[in-house]
């Protein structure tokens, strides 16, 4: 494959800090870049992301689908030459047990109305 072919991606993480840049082919799917960033994600940060559903790329205000490749999510390939496409990461936090019992528990106890029309 030539390497004009190759797309350099940075990810942009939420305080400003950088993963990459890396090149990756055109028909990378998301899902594996996000398995990328989950194994570069630096040890130091707090509340990283777990799995690759926790991690949302955005590019060009668009959040990516993981089953997509660069090619077909509109990655400008060869648009920009010689520069560097800068993807933002999100990650989801994590639900805390109190929160996640509380949602359970206020979805069980809205099944009966107490409407009265006088």
């Amino acid at each position: 494959m030539a390497s004009e072919d190759l797309i350099e991606l940075r990810f942009r993480l939420a305080d400003g800090s950088d993963i990459g840049p890396s090149k990756y082919s055109p028909a990378t799917t998301v899902a594996s870049l996000k398995g990328k960033i989950l194994a570069q994600w630096p040890k130091e940060k707090e509340n990283g992301p777990k799995t690759i559903n926790d991690v949302k790329l955005i590019n060009a205000g668009k959040i990516l689908e993981n089953n997509r490749t660069l090619a077909e999510s509109r990655v400008p390939v060869g648009e920009l030459p010689g520069g560097v496409i800068t993807m933002h990461v999100v990650v989801r936090p994590p639900l805390s047990d109190k929160i996640s019992d509380k949602l359970h528990n206020d979805s069980s106890e809205k099944t009966c109305c107490s409407c009265s029309i006088l």
